[in-house]
């Protein structure tokens, strides 16, 4: 007798054919993920999802993730360059020549009114540079960044002409990318390349306020600001490259030295010269030690030789200095 029970399920899943290639199914344990695996011939092409379990029993795909859907975070297309050397994402403008017109490239936002060139002709500064000239308009040096990246460039490089305490000057040298304006043959041993190159300085007479005590920086930034603008002919003069000390002469080191030189005795004896005896100035001191002299209070023959304070010997200020501090 034949026994009776439930019929045997088929162990081994019916395959069907695709167009695409061979499904193969792996048959696992109950709530394990499930892999699905196509291979489309020479293609080779993949796809797998990995399905969690929620609790309505409802399977929801998670990293879903296939060769079609793989995109480069760069934008590649943005910084290449065509055969003419020009960005391919960039809309140039071009003079009659068919040069580009690179001081057309300057957007507008990099560029404020010269406010020197308005008060040197008593004119008030206007708010905007719409219809302004170029010799009555600035730039700052994040247009002339801009416009370097523009026209492309290998490298930049800086040397030291002189560096002294109040004058440096540094001489900037770039070696720009070829293009249809200035082709250059590529060799086995060096990149194509076109050099250019130009010098500025930074002097405490021609810079002002903190820009003194940072004159290499200037300096170079102004190298960087020419080089750009006349390989380019750009002729809107750069704001670092303008004199901003309205023509007085700037000497940062004075605010450390004023301080320290009143402690000294000449700075002392100079101090209470003009708040207790009244002196506006070293001749009328020299009148109170006449009057010191006559009274018998001091008296030094080298008096008549002292021309200012700081020709006080030392010694003969501390005496003065009592002596001053003393009379009623």
């Amino acid at each position: 007798m034949a026994k009776r029970g439930r019929p045997r399920k088929n162990t081994k899943p019916e395959e069907k054919e695709n167009p695409h290639g061979t499904v193969v199914l792996e048959q696992l344990e109950e709530g394990a993920p499930v892999t699905v695996n196509w291979s489309a011939g020479p293609a080779e092409a993949t796809h797998s999802q990995a399905f969690t379990e929620d609790p309505n029993d409802k399977s929801q795909p998670v990293n879903v993730a296939t060769s079609d859907d793989k995109v480069s975070p760069f934008n590649s297309e943005k910084y290449s360059r065509n055969e003419n050397g020009l960005l391919r994402s960039v809309d140039y403008k071009f003079n009659e020549d068919g040069s580009v017109n690179w001081r057309a490239m300057v957007d507008s936002k990099y560029l404020f009114p010269n406010k020197s060139w308005f008060e040197a002709r008593n004119k008030p500064t206007p708010r905007s540079v719409e219809g302004l000239q170029d010799n009555q308009l600035l730039i700052k040096l994040a247009g002339i960044k801009e416009l370097a990246k523009l026209r492309g460039y290998n490298s930049v490089r800086y040397n030291v002409v002189k560096c002294e305490k109040d004058h440096v000057a540094i001489k900037c040298e770039i070696s720009w990318v070829p293009n249809f304006e200035n082709p250059s043959q590529e060799s086995d041993h060096l990149p194509a390349s076109t050099q250019f190159e130009d010098v500025a300085n930074a002097t405490t007479e021609n810079t002002s306020s903190f820009a003194t005590k940072f004159l290499e920086t200037i300096a170079a930034n102004r190298a960087f600001v020419r080089c750009v603008r006349n390989f380019l002919n750009v002729h809107i003069v750069g704001d670092d490259e303008i004199d901003k000390s309205n023509g007085l002469p700037q000497h940062p080191e004075a605010d450390e030295v004023e301080p320290l030189k009143k402690l000294t005795p000449n700075g002392v004896l100079e101090s209470l010269a003009s708040s207790k005896l009244k002196c506006n100035s070293f001749n009328d001191f020299k009148d109170k030690l006449r009057e010191l002299w006559t009274l018998e209070l001091y008296r030094n023959d080298d008096a008549k030789n002292w021309q200012e304070y700081d020709s006080v010997p030392a010694k003969e200020a501390r005496l003065l200095i009592n002596i001053i501090k003393n009379e009623d």
